[in-house]
């Protein structure tokens, strides 16, 4: 069930309307067979998959929490071990085997396919025959979101930093709930697991809020990200029919597509969420204002940077144990994150593309530091002087600007079909020097009308008009239901009236799933 269908606009009143009537110490039973149904329509037997990695994650954390009360009453939980977190060694060999058991499970139904692939041709280099593999894995839909967000509790278990829930039930909601299930955001248990213990009275607020925020989430799906997607779809399939500029400007707009695509759905989750009195984390903030891509990631799904810096980049080092070890730190977790995105040697370079620029950021700023220590030996206003070159709108405007291209040109390997074709495309787009393109209006016979891109342009314009003040930490959406009963009658009339004349949708559109459902 996709949130951009008319089956989600009747679901979500459903579920939110029965959730209220029925006492709060039993909603979460009602929000996990609302979640389990939910999650049903695309492959019913995929739930199987979803209940497994639920009840080895539960049982497992169990088991950790029973094995540190029992140790602690026999005393080996001595003060000096509780002082440096001591885990048992029986604690360890359960906690890597639950570990192996859901990454195992990802990685057959993810990476299987993939790996045998590179197997064959390494093989073939060494002309040896390879593994036959005639098999179609399909990907289950959100599996490696609610496998990472049920490996952080097991992980915030291990460590102490939470209690074992004992409620199973109550758990399998954490893991299964339906806005985020799929793709995110990836909760902490400290903040939804907590929420879910003690569920809220009916808001008139949140309500206000929550459907504000859907509509928006549908507009950015709906109105930009399936649209700008027909201009990426037609230059990206045959690139060298549309060399040069015709790719940059398709770069351009895929940039805006997977941002509007994934922030859209991010939105709607938080909006339905909140309807229901559940604060879900905001799992973007303006990242195309970033000044550097270090800012970029950090504004860029918050949720799983934030994951893979706790859960992996700090356990293995971080910057603690110097400059070349953070370096390769760096590196190891930016591949990794590519490689969960997809399995293709693609996804591979564009994570490591990310992670070079941060290294070479990184050096950059070390240089930059150095050379003002050695000015200060001439100089005793240094610090005033850079002040106030660090803060010229022109200085910002280039930092935003260049952290726009280098970003952008790191989606050409995340958008193509592989490795090959993306190398391809980046050797067509320094093929032609077709610059005219942008006046002649070439651009309108890329599958968008003139008065379809008009609106498009609109909407984008919009967004960054909204992402501005966001950036500058002021919410929206919140200065809206501020205002007036009849200014805020017109807009969400004005949303609702775009998104139906000029939304994609309908019998002659196939509606596009969110890009980061195939993750």
């Amino acid at each position: 069930m996709l949130f951009n269908t008319p089956q989600y606009i009747l679901f979500l009143p459903f579920v939110v309307f029965i959730y209220y009537c029925l006492p709060k110490k039993v909603r979460y039973i009602w929000l996990l067979v609302s979640s389990y149904y939910f999650y049903m329509q695309w492959n019913p037997l995929y739930v199987i998959l979803l209940f497994s990695c639920t009840f080895l994650t539960y049982l497992c954390g169990r088991i950790l929490e029973i094995l540190r009360n029992r140790e602690t009453a026999v005393g080996e939980n001595t003060e000096e071990n509780l002082k440096y977190n001591y885990v048992s060694r029986n604690q360890k060999v359960c906690f890597v085997i639950c570990i192996l058991l859901n990454l195992g499970i990802l990685g057959f139904f993810k990476y299987v396919q993939f790996g045998i692939s590179l197997l064959n041709s390494l093989l073939s280099c060494f002309h040896i025959n390879g593994i036959g593999w005639n098999h179609d894995i399909l990907l289950p839909v959100g599996i490696s979101f609610y496998t990472l967000q049920a490996l952080g509790y097991l992980i915030d278990v291990y460590r102490g930093d939470i209690y074992a829930e004992k409620n199973f039930l109550r758990y399998a909601l954490f893991v299964s709930f339906f806005p985020q299930l799929v793709a995110g955001p990836i909760e902490r248990s400290k903040n939804l697991l907590m929420q879910l213990h003690t569920p809220q009275s009916f808001s008139y607020e949140n309500l206000r809020k929550g459907a504000l925020l859907v509509l928006y989430g549908l507009l950015l799906k709906m109105v930009i990200a399936d649209r700008a997607a027909i201009i990426v779809d037609t230059v990206y399939g045959d690139s060298a029919r549309y060399p040069g500029f015709y790719i940059v400007v398709a770069t351009v707009f895929f940039a805006i597509q997977i941002y509007c695509d994934f922030y859209g759905y991010s939105t709607i989750a938080r909006g339905s969420a909140l309807i229901m009195g559940i604060r879900l984390m905001d799992n973007f903030n303006a990242p195309y204002y970033a000044r550097s891509v270090k800012e970029f990631w950090r504004r860029w799904h918050i949720s799983l940077s934030g994951w893979f810096r706790d859960y992996l980049y700090i356990p293995l080092g971080g910057n603690r144990k110097g400059k070349m070890r953070k370096c390769v730190n760096l590196l190891i977790v930016f591949a990794i994150s590519g490689l969960w995105h997809g399995a293709s040697l693609a996804f591979v370079v564009w994570g490591l593309l990310n992670g070079i620029y941060q290294v070479l950021e990184n050096m950059a700023v070390e240089g930059k530091q150095w050379i003002l220590k050695d000015r200060q030996r001439w100089w005793t206003n240094t610090e005033k002087v850079d002040g106030y070159t660090e803060n010229r709108f022109s200085r910002k405007l280039f930092q935003t600007i260049g952290t726009f291209v280098l970003v952008s040109f790191a989606w050409i390997f995340f958008r193509a079909g592989g490795l090959r074709e993306a190398l391809r495309i980046i050797s067509n787009l320094f093929g032609s020097n077709n610059w005219f393109i942008l006046f002649d209006g070439s651009l309108y016979k890329l599958g968008v009308a003139r008065n379809y891109m008009n609106v498009l342009l609109g909407a984008i314009l919009l967004l960054f008009t909204v992402d501005y003040h966001k950036y500058h930490g002021r919410d929206v959406a919140d200065a809206v239901l501020r205002q007036g009963y009849c200014f805020r009658l017109i807009c969400v009339i004005a949303l609702v009236l775009t998104i139906l004349l000029y939304g994609c949708y309908g019998e002659l559109y196939d509606i596009q799933q969110f890009i980061y459902f195939q993750f």
